[in-house]
C-alpha cells in the first residue's frame, strides 16, 4: 500500500510517499481501507518535535517511533479480527487514531475497534474525516473542563480554525450564548455557525473591552493569562486548547498558581480519544446541530504541501487528505 512516511523529525521536507506492507488486523483489530483522513495541529506538533515533551509522549526520543502520521480517518472496514465485537466487513466508519500511533496518511489502518465509530450518515469520508480529533477536543475543553452550562456566555476565541468551528457549534448546542473572536476575513464564517456575537481581533482586544465570560475557550491563545483572568466573570472558567509552545506550557504550569487566588479557573485540555465522546459528536451532526468545515483537500501525495499550509497558522477549518 501507499503511504506517507518520515524517518526524522523536522519541516514537512521530510515526509515521503512510500510504498510498505499493508497492515493485518489483530484479534481486536478493524482493518480499514481508508478513504480521508485530516491534518491536525497535533500531526503537525509529532512530525517537527517542536513541543519538546512530543519525544517523550510518543517514545521516540531521537527518531519517531511510529513512522505514519495521521490521527482522524474516515474509511470503510475491510477486515476485523476475531474479537472484534461492533464492526464488520464494509462498515463505514470514522474515529481518531493518534492514541494507537497515527497511520491515517496511509491507504489501509489497522486499529483498535475502541478508536472508532460508524460514520454519520449525513456526511461524506471527507467531511468525516474533518470530525474526530478536533470535535472531541472542543467538547471535552467545553464540557469537562469548562463545565458549559445552558445560558452561559461563552467565548471562543480561535473561532475559526479546526477546533474553534466546532467550538462554536457544540457550544450552542448546549444553549449557551456564544462569542466568536477571528479575524476579518472569518466574520461571516462565524456567524454562519451560529455564533451570536462576533469580534474582529484585529479590530479589538476583548480582554480590556470590560465584558466579562462565564467561560472561555482559547484555542489560539496568546494573551497573557491575567487578561483572560480579567474577561471571566466570577467564578469564571478559562480553557487553553491550543496556542503556541510557551502559551501551552504557560497554562499548564501557572493556572493551577492563579487559580488559587479568587473563583476564577484557568487551565488547559488536551484531547483523550474516547468512543463514547466521538459517538456523542456523531449524534449532533446527525441532529444537524454540528458540521465540519473544510478549508482545502489535498491528495495523499500532497501532504507536505497540506502541512506547509497548516503550519501557515491561517486554515479556516480542517484540512483534509483524500486517498
Amino acid at each position: 500500500m501507499k503511504a506517507m512516511v518520515y524517518h526524522t523529525y523536522g519541516s514537512p521536507d521530510v515526509l515521503k510517499l512510500e510504498e510498505i506492507q499493508k497492515p493485518t488486523p489483530q484479534h481486536a483489530e478493524v482493518l480499514i481501507k481508508i478513504h480521508a483522513a485530516s491534518v491536525n495541529a497535533a500531526d503537525w506538533h509529532v512530525l517537527t518535535a517542536d513541543i519538546f515533551l512530543v519525544r517523550l509522549m510518543t517514545g521516540g526520543w531521537f527518531k519517531p517511533k511510529n513512522t505514519i502520521l495521521g490521527a482522524d480517518i474516515a474509511g470503510r472496514v475491510e477486515a476485523v479480527g476475531r474479537n472484534v465485537k461492533q464492526f464488520q466487513p464494509g462498515d463505514a466508519v470514522f474515529g481518531d487514531v493518534f492514541a494507537h500511533g497515527g497511520g491515517g496518511f496511509a491507504e489501509y489502518v489497522s486499529v483498535s475497534e475502541s478508536a472508532l465509530a460508524l460514520k454519520p450518515v449525513n456526511l461524506s469520508f471527507e467531511e468525516a474525516a474533518a470530525v474526530p480529533l478536533a470535535a472531541v477536543t472542543a467538547l471535552q475543553a467545553l464540557h469537562d473542563k469548562g463545565r458549559i452550562q445552558p445560558g452561559q456566555k461563552v467565548l471562543i476565541q480561535g473561532a475559526a480554525g479546526g477546533v474553534g468551528t466546532f467550538a462554536v457549534q457544540i457550544a450552542k448546542s448546549f444553549g449557551a450564548e456564544v462569542t466568536a473572536v477571528c479575524s476579518t476575513r472569518n466574520v461571516e464564517q462565524a456567524r454562519s455557525m451560529g455564533a451570536d456575537h462576533v469580534i474582529d481581533y484585529t479590530k479589538e482586544d476583548f480582554t480590556r473591552s470590560g465584558q466579562q465570560y462565564n467561560l472561555i475557550l482559547a484555542v489560539n491563545g496568546y494573551h497573557p493569562l491575567a487578561a483572560y483572568k480579567r474577561a471571566l466573570t466570577p467564578g469564571g472558567i478559562y480553557v487553553m486548547a491550543g496556542g503556541s509552545p510557551a502559551q501551552m506550557f504557560q497554562a499548564l504550569l501557572l493556572g493551577p498558581w492563579l487559580s488559587m487566588t479568587g473563583e476564577k479557573k484557568l487551565g488547559s485540555a488536551s484531547a483523550k480519544a474516547n468512543q463514547k465522546d466521538l459517538i456523542f459528536v456523531k449524534d449532533l451532526i446527525e441532529a444537524g446541530k454540528v458540521k465540519p468545515v473544510i478549508d482545502r483537500r489535498y491528495p495523499l501525495s500532497e501532504t507536505a504541501e497540506a502541512f506547509r499550509y497548516l503550519g501557515a497558522g491561517h486554515a479556516r477549518g480542517k484540512v483534509v487528505i483524500t486517498m
